[in-house]
């Protein structure tokens, strides 16, 4: 995962929790549930790009392997 990506999905997910706990605060559901769906999206983006690397570990492996 590139560093930009973990940035925007850290700040995706820090923006997710001001929202929600402003909706807390404020007793606005709507926007609690908006921060909680912004949170979940950065968690399966992170889940998604650990996955990819993992995936191209695998191959490099793979490759290194063969080329022997």
């Amino acid at each position: 995962m590139s560093l930009s990506d973990k940035i925007s999905n850290k700040a995706e997910d820090l923006t997710g929790k001001a929202k929600e706990t402003a909706g807390d605060v404020t007793g606005d559901d709507e926007l609690r549930g908006e921060g909680k769906a912004d949170q979940l999206s950065a968690g399966l983006k992170d889940a998604a790009e650990d996955i990819k690397d993992a995936v191209g570990d695998v191959v490099d492996k793979v490759k290194g392997t063969l080329g022997k």
